[in-house]
């Protein structure tokens, strides 16, 4: 099976190791992986503010990107990019040739995890962890996607780790793109609930699926002198995990 690996900007310039532990998941599983450095950003930044043209422009150099990789399917370490990249069709006018072409590429692009369990109906791609795990459902993931269940059949069969459920698993982390920036007070107020949670969880880390939910976790965990260790989803399943915190580039 032929997969092209999109990258979010904020796994390749903040996270680098969720793109490597993607790539090695898929690997392991038996797909042909490629990536284009060229398919940068998704658009999406630029659609929330209603600068519809330049998220066009993105969005056509995502297309042409997948168009030119022949791959069957496009995955994606990230629900919120990934459902941008649905929002592709809505971009371009009925008639227009590209309307064609991105719905194409909004039927072939699934979220990492979705994929895995969904598309190559997998849930066991043989990880491990020592220590007590939890996830944070991101926003985009669980509301535009509709992916739950699929993260925790991957997480309960990773080896050596104990899932707990997390209290309001699905409350938003506060982050929100531009809302952290133009409401850091409300914004720091949400994450502050869900570092509580995970506090009462008892967890040793925190496995989210968007870069952005978790470097906003992150961030305040550090904050407040907290050890959880948080992790990006592809990591933990690609094994490309530093001991003792996340890889960094």
């Amino acid at each position: 099976m032929r997969v092209a690996l999109f990258a979010s900007c904020l796994v390749d310039q903040c996270w680098p190791s969720a793109g490597a532990g993607a790539l090695a998941v898929l690997r392991r599983l038996g797909c042909e992986v490629s990536f284009d450095p060229r398919a940068t950003c998704c658009g999406q930044p630029a659609y929330n503010a209603g600068h519809r043209g330049p998220a066009r422009l993105q969005a056509q150099q995502w297309i042409a990107s997948f168009e030119r990789s022949g791959a069957e399917y496009a995955v994606l370490p990230s629900g919120s990019c990934t459902a941008m990249g649905h929002q592709f069709p809505r971009l371009f006018a009925a008639g227009d040739p590209w309307r064609a072409r991105a719905e194409h590429f909004a039927e072939c692009a699934h979220e990492l995890c979705g994929f895995l369990v969904s598309v190559l109906a997998v849930d066991d791609v043989g990880a491990s962890f020592h220590g007590t795990i939890t996830w944070h459902d991101a926003c985009h993931g669980l509301r535009e996607l509709g992916l739950r269940e699929e993260p925790r059949h991957l997480l309960k069969k990773v080896r050596g780790a104990r899932f707990v459920e997390l209290a309001d698993a699905d409350a938003c982390c506060g982050f929100g793109g531009t809302f952290a920036v133009k409401h850091p007070e409300l914004s720091v107020a949400i994450v502050d609930k869900k570092v509580e949670a995970i506090a009462a969880s008892g967890v040793d880390a925190v496995v989210a699926s968007d870069a952005s939910c978790l470097m906003q976790i992150e961030g305040r965990l550090r904050r407040v002198g907290s050890p959880v260790r948080v992790v990006h989803v592809a990591e933990l399943l690609g094994g490309t995990l530093a001991d003792g915190a996340r890889t960094s580039g």
